[in-house]
C-alpha cells in the first residue's frame, strides 16, 4: 500500500503567487489611500497623523486592521451611544474666566479640599470613607489589583453592600483584565454591583478597543468624593509604608463640585452597566465655611472637544511665573511641547519631574528626546530616584493647580477619558509645592548625555510615539 501524499500542483501554486504578489499589494493600498482619506478629514495632531501615516503605508496589512480597532477618537457612533456629558439641565453655564478654562462644568466656590501626599494617607482615607458610607459608594478605577489593597477594600465594599448601603464598581476592562469573578464574588453575593467599561471581548471592530476608562474616583454618599491618579492596589496605596510602594498622591473634596464628579459617574454606569442612572439635580451643598474653588474638567469621546488639553494650553501659555509639572510619562504634542518651551524661554521657572525609570521602559525611550528638547530650551528636567514616581499635578504660577487623572501624553489627551480638577486655593497650591519639591530634593537634575546612535534611535521611536 502506497503511503499518502499531498503534493499542490504547479499551476495552482502559479495562481496562488500570482495573487499574493499582484492583487493583495492592490487592495491593500486600495484600502490604505482610503483610510488616508479618512484620517485627514478628522481632528488629529500633526505627530499622531504621521505616525498612523507611516504605519499605513509602510505595513498596510497591520496599519490598516490596526486604524480600524484602534485609531478612532470621537466616533458619532460611540457618541450616540454613550451620549456626551452635560453641564446641569436647565442651566447656562458660563466658562470660568480663570485662565481660561473650558469645561461643561462652572467653577464650583464653597468646597473643602484636603491632600493627600502619601499612599497611606489615601488608603486610610478611603477606608474611612467606606466606614462612614450610609446611602451609596460609587467606584470608578483603571485597574483593581489582585492583592491585599485591593482585596481588603473589596471585603470592605462588600462588608457595606450587605448592611443595604447601593454600592456600584466600575472597571475599565483593559486595565482591570486579570480582576477575576471569584475576586469579586463576595461583592457581588452580597447585592453590590459590578460593570467593566468597554469590553475587551466584543464582536469584530464593535467599539474601539483604543479608548480606555482611565478615570478614578470614589463617591460616598454623593457628599464626599476622593479622586486623583491612584489606581486601588498595593503598588499606589496601603496601610503600611511599602519601599516599593509607588510615589503618588491623591485628594479628598466636599461641597457643590461632587455633584459634578457623580455626574461623570452616572454617564460612565449607564454606559458601561446598561442601567439608567439620575444624578443628583444641581450642585451639592456647601461644606461648611469652606471658600475653595474647583472645577472639574472631563475629558475624553464622551466631551465635545478635547476641554482639558485646550485649557492646559491655555495655562501654558499665559504663565508669566512657573510652571511645575509631574507625571510619570512624558511624551507630549508638538503643540504642548512649543507651550512648556516657549514659556522657559521667556524666563518662567519650568520644572518637570518624571521617575528616572517608569513601569513602561517603551515609554522611558520614547521621551528621551522631548526631555531633552525642554532641557535646551531652558526648562528643568529632575528624574526621580527612589523609586516610580506615578502622581499627576501642574501648577502654574501662585493661583492655579491641576490635578486628576491624566498624564503627559496623546492618549490621554486625546484618548482617554479622564478627569482633571482646577483648584484655586493658596493653601493647597503651597502644599502640592511642598510636595513637588520634596520630589525634586530625590531627583537627579539634568539630561544625561548619550551617542550619537542613541539619539538616531530616540528619533525613529519619536515618529511612532503618538500610538502608544
Amino acid at each position: 500500500m502506497q503511503p499518502c501524499s499531498w503534493k499542490v500542483n504547479e499551476p495552482d501554486m502559479t495562481k496562488l503567487y500570482w495573487l499574493i504578489f499582484n492583487i493583495l499589494p492592490m487592495i491593500g493600498f486600495f484600502l490604505a489611500v482610503m483610510l488616508l482619506v479618512y484620517q485627514n478629514r478628522t481632528q488629529r495632531s500633526p505627530s499622531s497623523t504621521v505616525a498612523w501615516l507611516l504605519a499605513i503605508l509602510l505595513v498596510p496589512y497591520v496599519g490598516v486592521p490596526a486604524y480600524i480597532i484602534l485609531g478612532g477618537r470621537k466616533m458619532r457612533r460611540m457618541t450616540r451611544i454613550k451620549g456626551f456629558l452635560t453641564a446641569d439641565a436647565g442651566r447656562t453655564v458660563e466658562p470660568s474666566a480663570e485662565q481660561g478654562v473650558r469645561s461643561i462644568f462652572p467653577l464650583r466656590s464653597g468646597n473643602e479640599a484636603s491632600l493627600l501626599a502619601t499612599g497611606e494617607q489615601a488608603y486610610a482615607a478611603l477606608m474611612d470613607l467606606i466606614e462612614q458610607a450610609r446611602t451609596s459608594i460609587d467606584v470608578t478605577t483603571f485597574y483593581l489589583g489582585n492583592d491585599k489593597t485591593g482585596n481588603s477594600v473589596l471585603a470592605a465594599l462588600a462588608r457595606k453592600a450587605g448592611q443595604g448601603v447601593r454600592v456600584r464598581l466600575l472597571l475599565d476592562a483593559l486595565g482591570s483584565f486579570r480582576t477575576s469573578r471569584k475576586q469579586v464574588a463576595p461583592l457581588l453575593a452580597n447585592g453590590g454591583s459590578l460593570a467593566y467599561f468597554m469590553p475587551m471581548m466584543h464582536l469584530p471592530f464593535r467599539g474601539r478597543a483604543n479608548l480606555r476608562n482611565h478615570r478614578k474616583m470614589v463617591i460616598v454618599d454623593r457628599a464626599t468624593a476622593l479622586f486623583g491618579g491612584m489606581n486601588i492596589a498595593q503598588e499606589y496605596m496601603g496601610p503600611t509604608v511599602d519601599k516599593r510602594r509607588w510615589y503618588d498622591m491623591s485628594m479628598i473634596v466636599k461641597g457643590p463640585v461632587v455633584a459634578d464628579l457623580h455626574q461623570v459617574f452616572c454617564s460612565d454606569w449607564q454606559f458601561a452597566a446598561g442601567q439608567s442612572t439620575v444624578p443628583e439635580a444641581g450642585p451639592g451643598p456647601i461644606a461648611g465655611n469652606a471658600a475653595t474653588a474647583l472645577q472639574l474638567v472631563p475629558s475624553g469621546p464622551d466631551v465635545d472637544g478635547d476641554p482639558l488639553y485646550e485649557s492646559i494650553l491655555t495655562a501654558l501659555f499665559t504663565a508669566r511665573q512657573r510652571v511645575w509639572i509631574t507625571t510619570p510619562y512624558f511624551i507630549p504634542d508638538e503643540m504642548l511641547l512649543k507651550a512648556i518651551g516657549m514659556a522657559a524661554k521667556r524666563g518662567v521657572d519650568v520644572r518637570i519631574v518624571v521617575p528616572e525609570v517608569s513601569n513602561h521602559r517603551l515609554a522611558d525611550l520614547v521621551r528621551r528626546s522631548y526631555l531633552r528638547q525642554m532641557h535646551e530650551s531652558g526648562a528643568v528636567v529632575c528624574q526621580f530616584q527612589p523609586g516610580v514616581m506615578h502622581g499627576k499635578v501642574i501648577l502654574v504660577d501662585t493661583s492655579l493647580c491641576i490635578v486628576g487623572s491624566m498624564n503627559m501624553d496623546v492618549r490621554s489627551f486625546f484618548l482617554n477619558y479622564e478627569i482633571a480638577m482646577f483648584i484655586y486655593d493658596t493653601r493647597l497650591l503651597n502644599e502640592l509645592e511642598r510636595w513637588i519639591d520634596g520630589l525634586i530634593s530625590q531627583s537627579f537634575t539634568g539630561i544625561r548625555k548619550t551617542n550619537v546612535m542613541i539619539e538616531f534611535l530616540e528619533g525613529v521611536v519619536r515618529l511612532l510615539s503618538p500610538l502608544l
